[in-house]
């Protein structure tokens, strides 16, 4: 079964990974660059991490100044989510164009703001494939030993980016109401659209 992994650079998403292959899923991998806000450094890190999990295609979504329009037109509070939700739907569009049958995301239960249980319900429900979270019941620690165990830990270490444009006081508990409304307040689907147009592939 084909799989298409949001790989970030960080310390979950290539531990998602391995469990994911362990279970002989056949990984892609797409990436959100947030440039202009970050440097290249999370797109050089993602790529080092794809060779390390033997994925060959990786996809590169150049997501900054749509990032930027979440965070600007959106109730900032509601930033984290609405990105969850962006990703995901952009991954989905990329799976299904080339004939994969799920995502696979690092996230993991109550670890930031976007991963309580409520939230994560919500973003669950803005895709039609099935999300695939190996990391869900694990907590930072288990994570960080299995990302040393698997030789992955000292190209993932370093600063986290993803919340360079997030707001100091996220919602916790956001609405699935609340969530639809916001995605249409900043024209979510819209930029969905624009970002898969801009999506480029990469051969590892």
């Amino acid at each position: 079964m084909e799989a298409l992994l949001l790989l970030s650079g960080g310390i979950d998403s290539p531990v998602a990974g391995r469990l994911a292959k362990n279970q002989g899923f056949q990984l892609s991998a797409i990436h959100f660059s947030i440039e202009p806000f970050t440097d290249d450094s999370p797109e050089r890190k993602s790529k080092g991490l794809a060779q390390k999990l033997g994925i060959k295609n990786f996809f590169k979504a150049n997501a900054g100044e749509h990032f930027k329009q979440i965070a600007v037109k959106a109730e900032h509070k509601y930033y984290f989510v609405l990105s969850k939700i962006f990703m995901q739907k952009v991954a989905e569009k990329v799976a299904l164009k080339q004939g994969m049958q799920c995502l696979v995301t690092g996230e993991n239960l109550g670890q930031v703001s976007s991963q309580t249980l409520k939230n994560l319900g919500i973003i669950s429900q803005a895709v039609s494939l099935p999300v695939l979270r190996p990391l869900l019941a694990l907590d930072k620690l288990e994570i960080i030993r299995l990302s040393e165990q698997l030789g992955f830990f000292a190209l993932s270490k370093g600063r986290e980016s993803c919340d360079v444009l997030g707001p100091k006081h996220p919602s916790t508990s956001a609405s699935r109401e609340k969530i639809l409304e916001q995605q249409t307040r900043c024209g979510l689907d819209s930029l969905v659209e624009n970002c898969v147009k801009e999506i480029e592939i990469v051969q590892i």
